[in-house]
């Protein structure tokens, strides 16, 4: 298996047309500012439509349901759709191969999550003393995936997350040394003049709560931001490059200019509940949202 594998033939990336509504059925969702109503796990949104299509698609941030323009299955859908059940659709078996495919589809989307941030660490070139341990995680975690409806709903998926997880910190330590290393070269004597602010370089803000916090220009360039809070957090111009971003909560924040080139474990999801401009900086690998606005 080579190293780094193009997303789209890891089947990472949703297919809704082969899919049967799994997402807008199996996952639950309470009344907020993301969703318009209360939906229990198991039962149908009432926007659905017999298709398996949303019937308001084109207005979901309209009507109050903003959650659902910023999640993605990562190509879970299609998986538990067409390869675990074969094609099955849930509204035309037994209640009990519905109530299956419902419990198998969040195990799967989360090992189709590891598959992303794995298939990523894959292609820093920093992290290539754990190359080996990741394509080795990685060829496990496709072969769970492709398991009976049976094993994947005994898997202990928190378990496996956990060793999964080992691998990813380290990747995340060798790839903001990396980048933080090759940012001093760079400055050259003007670093150690700037000893204050350099001191925010890849600084650990793990699980943060910076929930409306005012880092507007912040230097957080090679900072691990995993799992923190920044909702509503204004991150206008903040230098975010070569970051860790896996699990950060974005919703909301302002992103306008600020620059993620390089950011890594940072999904398309994560960005699409941020707000941002046409002068925010992106890695290629990512896609502008299309609610972003176009100044900037």
């Amino acid at each position: 298996m080579p190293e780094h594998i193009p997303t789209d033939s890891l089947d990472l990336r949703g297919d809704c047309a082969q899919c049967f509504g799994l997402c807008c059925v199996a996952l639950p969702f309470a009344a907020s500012a993301d969703f318009a109503l209360d939906k229990p796990a198991g039962k149908p949104c009432p926007n659905l439509r017999g298709d398996h299509r949303c019937g308001i698609h084109t207005d979901l941030r309209a009507k109050g349901f903003t959650g659902c323009t910023v999640y993605d299955c990562l190509g879970a859908g299609q998986k538990v759709s067409q390869v675990t059940f074969g094609g099955q659709d849930w509204r035309t078996g037994s209640p009990e191969r519905a109530r299956s495919m419902f419990d198998v589809f969040p195990v799967v989307r989360q090992l189709h999550e590891l598959l992303w941030y794995l298939n990523e660490a894959l292609g820093l070139d920093a992290a290539r003393p754990v190359h080996p341990e990741l394509r080795t995680a990685l060829e496990n975690t496709e072969r769970l995936t492709l398991g009976t409806p049976g094993e994947l709903a005994a898997l202990d998926v928190a378990a496996h997350r956990q060793d999964v997880n080992v691998l990813l910190l380290r990747t995340s330590e060798l790839a903001r040394a990396a980048a933080l290393g090759a940012g001093d070269k760079k400055a050259g004597k003007k670093a150690g003049k700037k000893a204050g602010k350099k001191a925010d370089k890849g600084k650990n803000r793990r699980g943060a709560d910076l929930i409306g916090a005012r880092l507007r220009g912040a230097d957080l360039r090679g900072a691990t931001l995993r799992g923190a809070y920044l909702i509503a957090a204004d991150l206008t111009g903040a230098d975010l490059r070569d970051a860790d971003m896996i699990g950060a909560d974005l919703r909301d924040a302002d992103l306008t200019d600020a620059d993620l080139t390089g950011a890594f474990f940072l999904t398309q999801p994560q960005l699409n509940a941020a707000r941002g401009s046409a002068g925010t900086r992106l890695s290629p690998s990512l896609t502008r949202p299309m609610h972003w606005t176009t100044a900037g």
